[in-house]
């Protein structure tokens, strides 16, 4: 049998599984860095598809390596399973967890014959955590040759527009005062935080086009007859660039040290975790991958440059080549982090996007360990 054929059939005799593993993921969804549930499950379903699988790796308690094959090319499937807060799966990341546990045992299947080892990384907390960064830092991603994951959204797209960005924690500092008897006492904390949204709106006539901003206030006092002392915001900020998201950084704290200078409140800018880079998709991978996933019948239009958004898998790519292809389970008109999103996660379409995915990566990273130059490259790429 073909190694194509061999990774297919590996493929099949799992999908029922795979399916409910996905719902399983989905039903019960756990945020950033506490994964517990999913973590394991994904970890129990590779052992019982001989992966040795190590949880806990990088001193992360919800992240976990799987390997399968002793090849000298060395690919890293990534898995993502943390949800969002209040609308659950509304990422899709169930689908991404299964599809990488998918892909994994589809290759394992037909790892010792093309020189392969796989990898599947369980990467926690890409919803504001920045696991992969940390995994990057801590070695977790030495000597792989390439890596890759697929990403539910409403329509395919192989090179998905993704933007540099970090999040962060506001704080601002007042004094409190009966807010009607001895209102010149107070330092008003949250007339800081309003001053300086303001400045962030004005701000956003004046945006590059692959600029962003936005953010949610989390704390905004105590009581409304009481000045408030102590408020606080999450800004995340974006930038089509890690060089630009440096200039557009540096002029939204404009904006908030405005707050504080306004008011006489005191400031602290808290970063949530390490910058998320803008994704460098490897080429010769992305066009592998096209093809496969037009060979199952994906069909790919014209990409939004506007529709961006921001993972940590930006940094892995910067590092190794990757991609990060979106993969489409036909939800519009919703879309990513809305709940009408969430549900169609756990659709027919989306185990059809599961499967699709899964069999996609597989067949790339064959493409990638047959492909003479190409697998030259990847083995010699420092």
């Amino acid at each position: 049998m073909d190694p194509r054929s061999a990774a297919r059939a590996a493929f099949d005799r799992a999908e029922a599984d795979l399916v409910a593993l996905s719902h399983r993921i989905h039903r019960h969804p756990e945020l950033k860095w506490e994964e517990e549930q999913a973590c394991a499950w994904l970890g129990e379903a590779l052992i019982g598809y001989g992966f040795s699988v190590q949880a806990g790796i990088c001193q992360l308690p919800t992240a976990f390596e799987a390997r399968a094959g002793s090849g000298p090319l060395h690919v890293v499937i990534c898995a993502e399973y943390d949800a969002l807060p209040g609308i659950g799966h509304a990422c899709g990341h169930n689908v991404i967890a299964a599809t990488a546990v998918g892909a994994g045992l589809a290759l394992a299947a037909v790892a010792d014959d093309l020189g392969l080892t796989v990898r599947v990384m369980g990467t926690p907390a890409e919803e504001g955590g920045g696991g992969k960064i940390l995994l990057l830092q801590r070695g977790a991603f030495a000597g792989a040759h390439l890596a890759m994951m697929t990403h539910p959204g409403p329509l395919d797209i192989v090179e998905l527009p993704i933007i540099a960005a970090q999040q962060f924690r506001v704080r601002y500092t007042g004094k409190e005062a009966h807010a009607s008897a001895y209102p010149e006492l107070g330092i008003n904390a949250a007339d800081a935080l309003t001053v300086s949204g303001v400045a962030i709106g004005l701000l956003r006539q004046h945006l590059h086009a692959g600029d962003r901003v936005h953010g949610i206030v989390t704390h905004g006092g105590e009581a409304p007859n009481i000045v408030p002392a102590h408020t606080e915001a999450e800004y995340v900020i974006r930038g089509a660039t890690g060089a630009e998201f440096e200039v557009m950084r540096e002029r939204v704290m404009r904006c908030f040290e405005a707050g504080a200078l306004a008011t006489g409140a005191t400031l602290e800018v808290l970063p949530r975790h390490e910058p998320y880079a803008e994704m460098h998709h490897d080429p010769d991978i992305a066009a592998a991958y096209r093809r496969n996933a037009e060979s199952l019948g994906r069909t790919f239009g014209p990409v939004n440059p506007r529709a961006a958004a921001s993972t940590d898998m930006g940094n892995v790519s910067r590092t190794i080549p990757s991609i990060h292809p979106a993969i489409g389970i036909d939800s519009l008109p919703a879309v990513n982090h809305q709940p009408e999103f969430a549900a169609h996660c756990a659709t027919p379409a989306a185990d059809h996007a599961l499967r699709d995915g899964a069999l996609a990566m597989a067949w790339t990273t064959i493409d990638c360990a047959t492909d003479e130059a190409l697998r030259a490259r990847l083995l010699t790429t420092p």
